[in-house]
């Protein structure tokens, strides 16, 4: 890892949408290493900017205002970049259901603009970060990151000099919009913890293996791979009993019913991108569908195995159960701060 890393000194790297939860995690993880010169943060909130340029209080860290939307400020970002991490979206599933084009303008429109701004200025590798969402999407967020998805392979078909590649990953615990902290509020007040579903399943990562799998992706992927962790999950009514626990409280369970938008679980792999995945032990690798603009034979050709595969979801892969929780759980800093 060291070895890699140090490939990587007097290199510059930008995170788009640096402020968030996967950029200040990146930035824990490379910060104090001989890996990149310069690290820029790009993202359209001042205040966030600014409470972590204070944080962090590092030269080595530089601050661009802009918004992906914008092709100027995304240029005046790129330019000069050697590699880029894309993680600038909006996430939030209820909000893009009623602002479905802000949607559309962030996910797809500003993916394509900072693609075309790589490109244009020979940046060496980009990671765009998509979501479980994506696949299979019934929610207008998923509708756009898929879409986000298709522009990044659309435009890694026939170019040469920029590796463009993607990871799809399930819901971070205790990000920006997890569960996780509503929960512990809930508990906290004394409150009752509020599920849609007990039944319902999602996959479990940590910040820490959201970064693992984009680097991961950042060293070994090819023009229009996408990679996708293996992970576990668990159902909402064991992520709620585990913190119960944890946080050695009694109070009750409410089943309030699915919201809008929601699945009962979450596919990372669909069943047609499973058929031509490459397991790489941790991961899979989906490459690119590099099917031409020839439909005819698509009429006289088919994958009859296509229909024999099973796509890789939140139900099928391990489920933890509530001591198993618990353990992950613990691997949060947040979380050992109130329990121990």
């Amino acid at each position: 890892m060291q070895k890699k890393i140090n490939t990587f000194k007097n290199k510059t790297l930008l995170i788009t949408g640096g402020t968030g939860s996967f950029g200040n995690a990146v930035l824990n993880r490379f910060l104090n290493t001989d890996a990149f010169s310069e690290i820029r943060i790009f993202s359209r909130d001042e205040k966030k900017q600014d409470d972590l340029r204070k944080k962090i209080n590092n030269p080595k860290v530089k601050f661009y205002i802009g918004d992906v939307r914008d092709q100027r400020s995304v240029e005046t970002a790129v330019k000069g970049a050697d590699y880029i991490f894309h993680a600038a979206a909006l996430k939030q599933v209820p909000s893009c259901e009623f602002f479905p084009v802000e949607a559309v303008k962030t996910n797809i429109l500003g993916t394509e603009n900072v693609l075309e701004a790589a490109i244009r200025y020979e940046v060496k590798n980009v990671v765009i970060l998509s979501t479980d969402k994506a696949c299979y999407p019934i929610n207008a967020m998923g509708i756009s990151k898929a879409m986000m998805e298709k522009v990044m392979v659309a435009k890694s078909r026939d170019e040469e000099n920029t590796v463009l590649c993607g990871t799809r990953y399930g819901n971070v615990m205790a990000s920006r919009g997890s569960v996780i902290p509503l929960f512990v509020e809930q508990i906290k007040k004394g409150e009752a913890i509020t599920i849609t579903d007990p039944e319902m399943t999602r996959f479990m990562m940590t910040l820490e293996d959201a970064v693992d799998l984009v680097w991961y992706a950042f060293l070994n992927g090819k023009p229009g791979d996408l990679f996708v962790q293996k992970a576990p999950s668990a159902t909402i009514k064991t992520l709620a009993l585990a913190l119960k626990d944890l946080y050695n409280s009694d109070v009750p369970i409410n089943i309030i019913g699915t919201r809008h938008g929601e699945k009962l679980y979450e596919t990372l792999v669909n069943r047609e991108e499973m058929v031509r995945a490459v397991d790489m032990d941790a991961y899979y690798r989906v490459p690119s569908d590099n099917r031409d603009l020839n439909y005819q034979k698509y009429f006289s050709v088919g994958k009859e195995h296509v229909s024999e595969g099973e796509e890789y979801h939140s139900h099928n892969t391990h489920q933890l159960d509530v001591e198993e929780m618990k353990k992950l759980l613990l691997k949060l800093p947040e979380i050992r701060r109130d329990v121990e």
